[in-house]
């Protein structure tokens, strides 16, 4: 994408009324007013908080939104010029429980309170296969500390990759650090019974890899 483009996107980005980009300072400061206030401020109703690590497109965003019009999404991502296709796409179709947070996910505890989080997708993650990259891994430890502090007792979190070596990682992490893996699957489009929200929605990327027969994985777990 050419630097005009992405300039353009992130203007409009600043129009949109589901877009929200706090700057680094106002979170770690604690200055951030939605931190705990998301329903209440934002979708102005009581309904499950449901938010998209790396959200890229937004497109995963938006339809689970549509799909589950009793849930409110949240896509985040660093990179906004990214979102904004997602986020215009929620604009022009009317689609008033899905938002956008530019934001770097190890801050997610700033923007979120204590239990304030139903449940977390992560879609598709860069899977930083390189040893010294672990710490951005994120399913490492030290990412699931902090989504066990914005998620409530009992809340959920979906992975969903088509890295092999993501899959088995989070696998062998989860059992070992005791977590209660609810349900995994190394190829959830072969597998009968599979759920139904993790096949019927795909991101531009991931028909791609399908195409290409590349095998979808997919753990639903609690963190303990």
């Amino acid at each position: 994408m050419g630097s005009k483009n992405k300039l353009k996107r992130f203007k409009e980005n600043e129009t949109f009324e589901n877009v929200f980009q706090p700057k680094r300072d106002e979170l770690v400061n604690s200055n951030f007013k939605l931190k705990g206030q998301w329903n209440a401020l934002v979708f102005k109703n009581e309904n499950p908080l449901v938010l998209e690590l790396g959200c890229g497109r937004g497109e995963y965003s938006v339809e689970l939104a549509k799909k589950y019009p009793n849930k409110n999404f949240i896509g985040i991502d660093i990179k906004g010029a990214r979102f904004w296709r997602g986020a215009k796409t929620a604009i022009e179709e009317n689609i008033p429980n899905v938002a956008f947070l530019r934001t770097q996910i190890e801050l997610i505890d700033y923007a979120f309170a204590k239990h304030e989080v139903d449940e977390i997708w992560i879609t598709f993650p860069d899977p930083q296969i390189k040893y010294k990259r672990t710490k951005h891994r994120m399913t490492n430890s030290n990412f699931l500390k902090r989504y066990k502090t914005v998620l409530k007792p009992d809340g959920v979190v979906n992975l969903k990759t088509d890295s092999e070596f993501m899959h088995g990682y989070t696998l062998g992490l989860l059992h070992g650090e005791g977590h209660e893996v609810l349900y995994a699957n190394h190829n959830v489009y072969k597998q009968e019974g599979s759920p139904e929200e993790v096949t019927s929605i795909q991101t531009y990327y991931e028909s791609q890899y399908l195409e290409q027969n590349k095998p979808i994985t997919y753990i639903r777990f609690k963190i303990k």
